[in-house]
């Protein structure tokens, strides 16, 4: 629903082939910040409660269909003869509708809320224009097809490649997303030709037809031509996400947190971070992962799929997976790994540590090179262990198996049985000694060598 209170549909193009991306993932299926382009822009669309949204589909179509499910229509269009002929495609999709239509590119994913609510605001503005069209004036408008305008009628809009000389002299930019009443739609497509440079049935040219019935065509122009930038290769894609963590980062430390070496720490689209939370240089976020105030994340540290109360210190070169909980004031060492396992509150495991599907009580202490043997080859087993349980170094706890609260678990140990609170666990082979065997074996070795080399 509009600002106008006026029912929405969502159209958005994504039937290009993408062949510049040279993958076999769908165009607009690429993520960034671990999320798909086209997912970034679905969920600025989803601010605006559209009624209807319909993906223009055609090349990867089963790809489109499987992430997106029931959430859109999409609509086929097969060949590719252009903008026009792409919304065309979305007639159907489009049936009974009455309202706004947004049109919008799979491969443009961050235009913002705000930018697409001015576009509606406009379309029911002075002049009630049927077509507005989003403009940017970039430093260099490159292969960009124009916009002539006086104020902000629309006199006049030309791609690049039909574009004359004084036209391409102008410096206001089509990014091609558009908003138009839908009773207007279909019945200016249905007028428009394909003599062009390209064969091409061109969208733009709805605002032209329109414009040459004396009807008032508007432009709105966005602030920020990095808003409607396109996505066509994996050098944009990887520029892409450069702008979108930088932003994330200033974010970051508006809002309260510390960054080191900001351009080395990588964020997730939907990682959160509390107040004076510290993180040192290489960090990255995978998604999934919550910080709470006054966490330290050490440097090296990767995250994903974790959950990190108030206090914790993390790292440095510390990994930890979906699933990781670290209550208040834990603490995760260098070189530990965590998956689907809880640290309870003051719990520790500092040094060279793999915990998987474990859960450890609050102030435990893990010693370095300690393991859960999680996996037998067919299942995962669980590993418990309790309050202030000491886990000596290079100890093997294998699952499943129980460690009782205030238990000590002795240095080198292979656990298969669960033990006792306040119990001592020792399992270690018997130590054989045999006083110099050692020089005698030696000896023996340093002779045989000598044989060989004459």
């Amino acid at each position: 629903m509009t600002a106008a209170g006026t029912p929405l549909a969502i159209v958005i193009l994504a039937a290009g082939k993408g062949t510049r991306m040279k993958s076999d993932l769908h165009k607009v299926l690429h993520p960034i910040a671990g999320r798909p382009m086209l997912e970034h822009l679905l969920e600025n669309a989803a601010q605006l409660s559209p009624e209807r949204q319909v993906v223009v589909a055609g090349h990867g179509r089963e790809q489109l269909e499987a992430a997106l499910g029931a959430r859109a229509t999409i609509a086929l269009q097969e060949p590719q003869l252009g903008t026009g002929h792409a919304v065309l495609m979305a007639r159907e999709a489009l049936s009974g509708f009455h309202g706004d239509v947004l049109i919008l590119y799979g491969d443009v994913p961050f235009v913002r809320a705000e930018t697409m609510r001015a576009m509606l605001e406009r379309l029911h503005g002075v002049e009630d224009p049927p077509v507005v069209v989003l403009g940017f004036e970039p430093d260099d408008p490159l292969q960009y097809g124009r916009i002539v305008a006086d104020g902000d009628r629309i006199s006049w809009m030309v791609e690049h490649k039909d574009a004359s000389e004084e036209q391409r002299v102008v410096r206001l930019c089509n990014s091609g997303l558009m908003a138009v009443r839908s009773h207007d739609l279909f019945t200016l497509l249905d007028r428009v030709g394909n003599d062009n440079s390209q064969g091409e049935y061109y969208l733009t040219d709805i605002v032209n037809i329109a414009s040459s019935d004396n009807r008032y065509c508007a432009v709105v122009i966005t602030d920020d031509p990095d808003e409607v930038a396109g996505i066509n290769s994996r050098e944009e894609l990887a520029q892409a996400e450069a702008r979108w963590q930088l932003r994330r980062r200033k974010q970051a430390m508006a809002e309260g947190a510390t960054l080191v070496a900001p351009e080395t720490v990588w964020f997730s689209w939907d990682t959160q971070l509390g107040r004076d939370v510290t993180v040192e240089p290489n960090v990255v976020f995978g998604p999934g992962v919550s910080v709470a105030d006054g966490v330290t994340l050490h440097a090296f540290s990767h995250l994903e799929g974790a959950t990190l109360e108030s206090g914790v210190s993390v790292g440095p070169y510390a990994r930890l997976r979906p699933g990781t909980v670290l209550r208040k004031g834990a603490r995760v060492g260098n070189f530990v790994e965590i998956k689907k396992a809880v640290l309870g509150e003051g719990a520790k495991a500092n040094h060279l540590t793999y915990l998987g599907d474990a859960e450890v009580g609050a102030n435990a202490n893990i010693g370095a090179g300690t393991i859960t043997c999680n996996y037998d080859g067919y299942f995962k087993h669980r590993t418990v262990i309790g309050d202030r349980a000491f886990i000596g170094s290079n100890s093997a706890l294998i699952a499943p198996v129980r460690i009782g609260a205030d238990a000590i678990v002795a240095a080198g140990s292979a656990v298969s049985r669960d033990v006792a609170e306040g119990e001592l666990r020792l399992v270690r082979a018997e130590q054989l000694v045999k006083p110099g065997w050692a020089d005698s074996f030696h000896d023996a070795m340093k002779r045989k060598k000598a044989d060989k080399q004459q």
